[in-house]
């Protein structure tokens, strides 16, 4: 074998160093702590019964006609009875019951002007625009390591982030099209990232215990529902393939079968998507509520990461936001990417981040020093939503969006995880 090319030696000591100041906490001059602020008080007032859904939607791979930066700058600030009707949300339950519930909200402040002195850009169709910055993580030193284990893959094809042992944020379109659930709902499982095992397909000797015959009967339960959703996710992801060519199929099946990361899927308990995102109920807003809570049947052991809230992302040093997900153009494999913002409203971020359908719904992180500490610590400021066509002057327009964790969708979604609003005074 010849001598490696320098190039290929930068390229790879770059990218070393890229993935270890992703997982490592580096020192550095971004001299940024998290705020500390008191959030909306949200309570349930009323949860009433509605009817099964059909799960009769299709997917949307882009949203068009969305109320554009100009737009949402034109909006007034929604009144106190506004935002308990967006904030109310429904619950679908694992058995195709749901129950729609309404809020109040308590200790109301957000007449903060968040992007003040920013103005609109020109836009670019940036899916993936010139070179592709993003980064497959495959190496498994980085893809079972925090922050990358922390994202998940769900069913629908989309991607999820883990905020708690038993909980996934992801967009509210990966699960419902804004008039009904999908299809693939009633059946809605998340894929997080496990080491294949090497002991795969032999056979358990002995009864042993009633004890130990109890767990490994479930044991062998959850692996078989883990293959049965494996072999659906698998069919699913080669029927999207067919037709891209057939000589390049056969060898795509060949070079990622082996390569390909395995999933524990866990079926879902119950879902909950805020009336925000609901068609009917405000059109202007309807993309700002791109956001839905899954909860897990089972609890998982891998590290999960915390909500946080920031006022500006782009007043922070850098301006910079991460992501990792699924993206569909890389069957399988966890994709990173990290970019600074370019605009933003109080409830969107408008970035140009390399993204290819799938990473929908994949937490959009920042890294800030915690209050009083030299430590820094990793929370998700948003979810990322996807490509969408807005109009702008009239004009349509597109650009890769990420809705933003405000506070009162903080305290929203803190009740969700936690059930109980007390836990939910503060970031």
């Amino acid at each position: 074998m010849g001598p490696v090319p320098l190039t290929l030696l930068l390229c790879i000591s770059a990218l070393a160093v890229l993935l270890s100041a992703a997982v490592d906490d580096p020192t550095g001059d971004d001299d940024y702590t998290w705020p500390q602020r008191k959030v909306p008080l949200v309570q349930e007032k009323q949860t009433v019964h509605l009817g099964s859904s059909e799960f009769l939607a299709k997917p949307q791979t882009e949203l068009h006609g969305i109320c554009g930066i100009e737009c949402q700058r034109g909006l007034p600030e929604p009144s106190l009875d506004d935002l308990e009707q967006l904030l109310s949300y429904e619950t679908m339950y694992e058995n195709g019951t749901r129950t729609l519930t309404t809020v109040t909200i308590q200790e109301l402040n957000v007449s903060v002007d968040w992007t003040e002195g920013f103005g609109l850009r020109s836009r670019r169709r940036r899916e993936v625009y010139g070179m592709d910055t993003r980064f497959t993580i495959a190496d498994k030193q980085y893809s079972f390591k925090y922050p990358f284990s922390t994202s998940v893959k769900i069913s629908t094809g989309c991607s999820g982030v883990l905020v708690s042992p038993k909980h996934v944020l992801t967009a509210a379109h990966c699960i419902h099209n804004g008039t009904d659930y999908l299809d693939g709902v009633q059946k809605l499982s998340v894929g997080v990232l496990k080491e294949r095992s090497r002991q795969k397909g032999k056979g358990r000797k002995g009864k042993g215990r009633k004890g130990k015959g109890k767990r490994k009967h479930k044991e062998e339960e959850e692996e078989e529902e883990e293959e049965e959703i494996n072999e659906n996710i698998e069919i699913g992801e080669k029927q999207e393939r067919k037709g891209k060519g057939k000589g390049r199929r056969n060898r795509s099946r060949r070079s990622t079968t082996s390569e390909q990361p395995s999933f524990r899927w866990t079926r879902v308990k119950q879902m909950q998507v805020p009336k925000g995102w609901f068609k009917g109920i405000s059109e202007n807003v309807v993309a700002d509520y791109d956001y839905a809570i899954l909860e897990l049947k089972r609890a998982q052991k891998t590290k999960y990461m915390d909500l946080g809230v920031v006022p500006s992302v782009k007043k922070l040093p850098a301006g910079r936001v991460h992501f990792s997900g699924f993206d569909d153009d890389r069957p399988g494999n966890l994709v990173y990417r990290f970019c600074s913002v370019s605009d933003e409203s109080n409830d969107l971020l408008y970035q140009y981040c390399d993204a290819k359908p799938g990473s929908s719904g994949s937490g959009v992180y920042i890294r800030l020093k915690e209050p009083g500490k030299k430590k820094w610590k990793r929370k998700i400021i948003g979810v990322f939503s996807g490509h969408q066509w807005v109009d702008v002057n009239g004009m349509q327009q597109d650009y890769n969006v990420a809705v933003r964790i405000t506070p009162p969708k903080y305290a929203q979604i803190c009740l969700w995880v936690h059930g109980d609003s007390s836990q939910c005074l503060g970031t």
